[in-house]
Order: C-alpha cells, then sequence, then structure tokens
C-alpha cells in the first residue's frame, strides 16, 4: 500500500516487514498503541533508509530502544523538555529526530532539533513526511 501511494518519485531503500510481535512489544513497553499509518507502514517494511544512508523510518526494535533512552535517561531530564508526548521514529543523520506528538490528537510529524530542543511540525502526516524526506536532496530538507 504504502510503496504504491508514494510513487515512483521517491528513493529509498525498504527493509521487509516489521514482524508482529515486534509491533506488540512496542505499544506493551511505551504503553501507547502506534499511530495506525506508522503501524501500517512498519508492517509493509521494519524500517526505510534514505538515499543518503540516513534512517528515515527506524525498525521497530529501534523505535522501542530509543524512545525508552529518551524517557529515562537522567542526563537528559535537565537539559530537555519531557520526551513523553513523543513517539521518534526516524531521524536526518545529524541528529535531529522525527516524531509524532501523541498528545495533539493528530497524525502530524514533528522535528525535534537536539542542539535547541525546538519541537516543529514538518509535514500534516506520515504519508508527507515520507514524500519530503524521500524526496529530498539532503539531511536539512525540513528546514
Amino acid at each position: 500500500m504504502w510503496r504504491e501511494s508514494l510513487g515512483d518519485s521517491v528513493t529509498g531503500s525498504w527493509r521487509p516487514p516489521a514482524p508482529h510481535a515486534a509491533l506488540h512489544a512496542v505499544e506493551t513497553t511505551l504503553g501507547r498503541p502506534l499511530p495506525p499509518a506508522l503501524r501500517s507502514l512498519l508492517l509493509e517494511t521494519d524500517g526505510i533508509e534514505g538515499p543518503y544512508g540516513e534512517d528515515i523510518v527506524w525498525p521497530a526494535d529501534r523505535i522501542l530502544n530509543d524512545n525508552l533512552a529518551f524517557r529515562t535517561r537522567p542526563e537528559f531530564r535537565p537539559l530537555y523538555r519531557p520526551f513523553d508526548p513523543l513517539l521518534f521514529f526516524g531521524d536526518n543523520g545529524g541528529g535531529d529526530q522525527f516524531a509524532f506528538v501523541q498528545d495533539l490528537g493528530d497524525d502530524s510529524v514533528h522535528v525535534w532539533d537536539h542542539e535547541t530542543d525546538e519541537r516543529s511540525l514538518v509535514a500534516p502526516d506520515l504519508g508527507g513526511y515520507l514524500r519530503k524526506a524521500l524526496g529530498s536532496d539532503g539531511e536539512d530538507w525540513y528546514r
């Protein structure tokens, strides 16, 4: 479904589908369901690597591990606002992370700037994010 909807205008390497057990582990451990669009994408591919080696969409195990790390590392507490509302699922290869803000109740994708702790809208939904990220000319397409 996702490959067809994105068409031939985007590049990237698609991995085999994520196991259902891996998605269940993410949802159970983080205590929230995955956004439906992300869940359906992960059932089609367990991550997408962009044309420049950036992880446009992480594999399910990295989604779990990185989100746990951001939420539990004590050294982050004095540096950043809480990460609990965010569900990180990709990065630009330079330190910035892409996330759903689960408390907003919509499908929008935001970027977290690792240097400033700024959280900004980059796409209205996962499809828009994928089109922009996979059709870009580099890691800073969202600026």
